[in-house]
């Protein structure tokens, strides 16, 4: 395996599943014609329950960052809408997900002689009690962790007819919604780079799970069904470790899984695995997930250099570093950690992990602006958005809320909880659920 400004050349392009929308049009909701049109060109979301009860993937429920439905808060703190606080057992990075009237979250708890209990938790939405926890596995890890990482990097993920937890080394489980393991799948031991440790998650479309395993063995990404845990298809990767999770895009005829790499982005078939195309990498200890809208695809890393690519999906095949697919690249202040965010065709990210925050237009990679967010100097979360506005989450509990439709940032509220907070944070309907290193937070007005 291989060790490894803006430049224009020559990102849902799926339903946001029909089925979600009209989910939440039959219950009595209304989507603005604006966040229609948007919805109908964005990644495909899994399951059909209503937009406005689900955060089912850690991106959320258009694979973007998005919540085209919900109308979360712009103003807290420790004393101001907070709806409850539960302390959660253990160690995690992973974000909490959301599936109607339960918060669910995975997390890691030692024990004697350096053993981890790997674990997933159930939270009741309305009230924070802890509905159930389930052990799903229990092992003296091979390996440690990043000092800023943890054994529970991996979010769980929900299609609506299942839940599934990835621990990675420790193995992918799909359990039912009252704690009961359906299956269990274990794909080996991974050796990461210097030990730092694993914190990609899963993806999933139709029934299917897609699960990265880039280390510094050999490296694969792997099908696998949703309902009996059976191998699919499996096609080899020539890369080191990579921590980003895969991306799924279905819209119409191209439907495929991307997953970037230190060497290669490259999109795969949904059906067969088969390669069918490739551009250039990102950078080295390659982190961040792709976003798609619009047509366009947009993979980018920032650890020891700065790039981002813009493929058109529609015209990629084969080798596409360059034109016509390769609309432009840009090579200044892109993230290490924090994942991009895709936004009313526009493409938000971070300079490495810090709260230096750039806006391009998605299509062209002209810069709308990049400022700095004096209150949010370290960033690990993704930044997320809803109902116009944009949330950056800092390291040490302070949430910036932003204006989309400004000229340059216009700061909205500046929150702070007495938390640090790495995980990002999850937006349905009016509510927001963060993570923090001790507490997992309902944010409401009521």
């Amino acid at each position: 395996m291989s060790r490894s400004g803006t430049r224009t050349e020559a990102g849902v392009g799926v339903v946001i599943a029909a089925a979600v929308a009209g989910a939440w049009l039959a219950a009595g909701g209304a989507l603005s014609a604006r966040d229609t049109a948007a919805a109908q060109a964005r990644p495909a979301a899994p399951g059909a329950a209503a937009a406005t009860q689900a955060w089912p993937t850690w991106r959320g429920p258009v694979s973007t960052g998005e919540a085209p439905a919900a109308k979360p808060l712009v103003e807290w703190s420790e004393t101001k809408n907070v709806r409850w606080k539960v302390p959660i057992p253990g160690r995690g990075k992973s974000s909490p997900i959301v599936w109607r009237d339960t918060v669910y979250l995975t997390t890691a708890i030692p024990g004697d002689g350096g053993r981890q209990k790997f674990t997933l938790v159930a939270v009741n939405r309305a009230t924070g009690a802890v509905t159930w926890t389930r052990t799903l596995h229990e092992e003296v890890p091979h390996e440690g962790t990043h000092p800023d990482g943890s054994y529970a990097a991996g979010s769980a993920l929900t299609d609506g007819e299942r839940l599934y937890a990835w621990f990675g080394s420790r193995g992918l489980y799909a359990v039912d919604f009252s704690g009961t393991v359906l299956w269990e799948k274990q794909l080996g031991k991974m050796e990461t780079r210097m030990g730092f440790g694993e914190g990609s998650s899963v993806a999933l479309h139709q029934g299917t799970l897609f699960v990265p395993w880039d280390h510094e063995g050999a490296d694969a990404v792997i099908a696998i069904d949703g309902a009996t845990g059976r191998e699919k298809w499996r096609t080899p990767r020539d890369e080191p470790t990579t921590w980003a999770t895969p991306l799924v895009v279905a819209d119409g005829a191209t439907r495929q899984v991307v997953l970037s790499g230190t060497n290669r982005v490259v999109g795969y078939d949904l059906a067969s695995g088969k390669v069918l195309w490739q551009a250039g990498g990102t950078t080295a200890n390659a982190i961040p997930t792709p976003v798609y809208g619009d047509g366009v695809l947009i993979a980018m890393g920032g650890f020891r250099g700065s790039m981002a690519r813009a493929i058109r999906l529609a015209d990629a095949k084969g080798d596409v570093t360059g034109a016509p697919a390769q609309l432009w690249t840009y090579e200044k202040d892109t993230p290490y950690v924090p994942s991009p965010l895709y936004y009313r065709g526009s493409v938000y990210f971070l300079k490495v992990n810090s709260g230096i925050l750039t806006k391009l237009d998605a299509r062209t990679g002209a810069v709308k602006f990049t400022e700095r967010l004096a209150a949010v100097p370290n960033v690990y979360a993704s930044p997320v958005a809803a109902d116009g506005r944009i949330y950056v989450l800092g390291r040490e509990g302070t949430t910036v809320v932003l204006a989309d439709d400004a000229a340059a940032p216009k700061v909205l509220a500046t929150n702070v909880l007495d938390d640090a907070t790495d995980s990002t944070p999850a937006l349905v309907d009016g509510e927001i659920y963060l993570r923090g290193a001790k507490s997992l937070y309902r944010l409401s007005a009521n």
